[in-house]
């Protein structure tokens, strides 16, 4: 049996049984494809199916996401894997490391962003001088639109 026919025989999941399994929708599944985050192959009659393991690269799409994960660096990620396989659990715990880097470079912003703005709402009120993200005669606006002081370290 030819590679590209066995890998059709393994492809029996209909697009609607996988979104159902995995909890999103037909049009997520026809956009995560597009991406390249998922691959269908089409049967006799011009019909997606996907084999088995699409239902966990699903998850670890959706649980990339829940993180906070892009689909782009999700997508560069899984482009690591070997021959385009599906994350195994060793690969996981792999991919997953890379991504703890990203999330404690995200949490330590969001505290940066929390300590600048207590008891500021942006409002331009009296406490010019202590105010974090006062941009003082728009001097920002040089540079760039809007005062991003939050935001710098």
């Amino acid at each position: 049996m030819p590679i590209d026919q066995k890998k059709l025989t393994e492809a029996n999941l209909t697009v609607g049984y996988v979104a159902k399994r995995s909890s999103v929708k037909v049009s997520t599944l026809h956009f995560y494809e597009t991406k390249g985050l998922i691959r269908s192959w089409r049967n006799g009659g011009n019909q997606r199916r996907y084999k088995k393991d699409v239902l966990r690269r699903i998850a670890v799409i959706k649980a990339a996401q829940a993180m906070g994960i892009t689909l782009d660096e999700i997508k560069q990620t899984l482009a690591t894997l070997p021959d385009k396989r599906t994350p195994t659990q060793k690969d996981w715990s792999a991919l997953s490391k890379q991504w703890q880097t990203q999330l404690d470079e995200r949490i330590a912003y969001m505290q940066r962003l929390r300590d600048r703005v207590d008891g500021c709402i942006g409002c331009g009120c009296l406490s010019m001088s202590k105010c974090p993200i006062y941009n003082k005669n728009d001097h920002l606006g040089e540079n760039q639109s809007g005062a991003i002081l939050l935001e710098q370290d």
